[in-house]
């Protein structure tokens, strides 16, 4: 189990000496001077949730680093990833085309960020599902909540190998592929993608190692043990404190 999480995922187990949560390593400079920038001030309540510095050190999210952020919503993580990786680094915002007609809400204020002063070294890219392409190899992909719609017809003709083999050819070689998403039950595929938002990670490692990429471990983070996998991730029941997975892979 990676370092960051590990204790954080004894804890929700109930496992005893969780007092012990300072233990886990500080973050990377880079990360701590991101999470601290005053720019971000209003996020910064989030972050007890949704644990983004500490993903962004599970992920080794470097200085000069090329970042891709898939679908990138509201800019919670661009605007980590912007920082982390300073003016010499970069962050292409990827929205797809199929997805921004039906979640028109969020792509113009994305564009207002990534057109924002302090922001410079963020692009937004909008392009077909099926064509995920990047102007230059990176050293990141990372995807939050979102890989369970490509498997989804309103994304149009792409499915799981399509969109994996593009990421792969994104890809710096050693570079990290990054997903989290809310879990299925298991042995569920894809059958709740579309009803529930949920995917089974057994499903997603699966796909992903299949296109070429090493499994190289998981964060349990965001993992919630009393969710249990049945209701829909809009559910006031859950909103908020699904079951998450973090998967890390590389490519060779």
């Amino acid at each position: 189990m990676p370092r960051y999480g590990f204790r954080l995922a004894a804890c929700l187990l109930g496992a005893v000496g969780c007092g012990a949560l300072a233990a886990t390593p500080p973050l990377p400079a880079n990360i701590a001077a991101a999470a601290a920038d005053p720019a971000r001030s209003d996020q910064v309540a989030q972050d007890a949730k949704r644990h983004g510095p500490e993903i962004l050190a599970f992920a080794g999210v470097r200085p000069r680093a090329k970042v891709v952020d898939l679908i990138p919503g509201g800019g919670y993580w661009t605007r980590l990833f912007a920082k982390s990786v300073g003016p010499k680094g970069h962050v292409y915002g990827i929205w797809p085309a199929e997805y921004a007609k039906v979640d028109s809400d969020e792509p113009g204020p994305y564009q207002t960020l990534a057109s924002s002063p302090g922001y410079g070294n963020v692009t937004v890219l909008d392009q077909p599902a099926a064509v995920l392409a990047t102007p230059e190899k990176v050293d990141l992909v990372f995807t939050a909540q979102n890989y369970h719609d490509y498997m989804d017809k309103f994304m149009g003709p792409v499915d799981p190998a399509t969109l994996n083999k593009a990421v792969f050819a994104a890809l710096k070689p050693g570079g990290i592929y990054l997903i989290i998403d809310h879990a299925a039950e298991a042995g569920s595929g894809h059958r709740d993608t579309n009803t529930l938002h949920r995917i089974d990670p057994a499903s997603v490692k699966a796909e992903v190692t299949a296109a070429g990429f090493r499994f190289v471990g998981e964060s349990h983070l965001l993992a919630n043990p009393g969710d249990d996998h049945s209701k829909k991730v809009f559910d006031p029941a859950v909103r908020g404190h699904t079951d998450q997975f973090i998967y890390k892979f590389k490519k060779p």
